[in-house]
């Protein structure tokens, strides 16, 4: 690149294992499990109580189960070292799985509320007693798993939209219980529809947050907190720092935010305080105040911009 120089400094960064998400793979697998066991039981406490709001939530534990699944199948491949033709491995193919959960997520809300619209046309008998067993279960079982998920889904997109659809379940579960029992003291049956509108409104606002930020990360928006305004504020207040141009940020994978940026030098900060130092204190500055786990940094002198290839800008 002409007379610039391409560095590139690592500072904290992902986790050994590669991904913010793989830390958490173990208690992925135990949700899956809890989820799958607890999806046969509502099924066929569902098809025994004649309840579409537990039919509803065991439909949703299913993506559950297909959204962990996707999750812990993204985390084997996001593992898998990089090579020439893959620079960052398939750290992406997390970000992917969250992609595809909010799609589950958007189906099966959809479903459930059609669903529900048809039983307040065509009511159905309930039998209340039943559904507040099979109902209390699948709650129990969701807690369990959220308080497994609690602390990855502050870290990881993917693991996010795990904890999301099983926060979404126990929420359902909840609702569940609630129309089983105005069901059984009072015997008016559009509770279990009512209820079955309650689970799939709940999922789809939860989901389309989830669905911006997987977006941003595919479209490589600046990482979440991070101002560029204020990190070019920063770096050209450094010392012999000119101008700063081509400066992006984005986001790998959860976990995994990089940024890269030419800085424009002084010739004389460049004969004084020499290359290394100046770049040591670029990546003092970012890495002290900006959660960027990866910079690459290209020092110019004054005026080399205007000989860079167009393609560069």
């Amino acid at each position: 690149m002409g007379a610039g120089h391409d560095h590139g400094h690592t500072h904290g960064g992902p986790p050994a294992t590669g991904t913010a998400t793989a830390a958490y793979k173990g208690r992925l697998r135990i949700a899956l499990c809890i989820t799958l066991t607890v999806m046969v039981v509502e099924i066929i406490g569902g098809l025994a109580a004649d309840s579409l709001a537990l039919i509803a939530d065991a439909a949703h534990m299913a993506t559950d189960a297909l959204g962990l699944g996707m999750a812990l199948l993204a985390i084997h491949f996001a593992s898998r070292p990089a090579s020439e033709s893959r620079t960052y491995g398939y750290a992406r193919a997390e970000i992917l799985a969250a992609l595809a959960n909010c799609l589950l997520l958007l189906g099966v809300g959809g479903y459930i509320l059609v669903e529900a619209v048809q039983r307040f046309i065509t009511p159905a008998e309930t039998q209340g007693g039943l559904t507040i067993v099979f109902g209390l279960i699948g709650l129990l079982a969701n807690m369990v798993s959220l308080t497994l998920l609690m602390r990855g889904q502050q870290e990881s997109l993917n693991v996010r939209g795990a904890f999301l659809e099983v926060m979404a379940d126990a929420l359902g579960s909840a609702a569940v219980l609630v129309s089983a029992l105005i069901i059984l003291t009072t015997g008016w049956l559009a509770a279990d529809p009512i209820a079955s509108l309650v689970i799939g409104l709940m999922i789809v606002p939860r989901t389309w947050k989830l669905l911006r930020e997987t977006l941003n990360v595919l479209l490589e928006a600046a990482p979440k907190g991070v101002d560029m305004a204020e990190v070019r504020a920063h770096m050209l207040a450094l010392p012999g720092v000119e101008d700063v141009h081509d400066l992006h940020a984005w986001t790998i994978t959860s976990g995994m935010p990089v940024l890269s940026a030419h800085v424009v030098v002084s010739q004389e900060a460049l004969d004084s305080i020499g290359h290394e130092k100046i770049l040591h204190d670029l990546q003092g500055c970012l890495g002290d105040h900006f959660d960027v786990g990866h910079c690459t940094f290209q020092l110019e002198p004054v005026g080399h911009a205007e000989h860079e290839a167009k393609l560069c800008h």
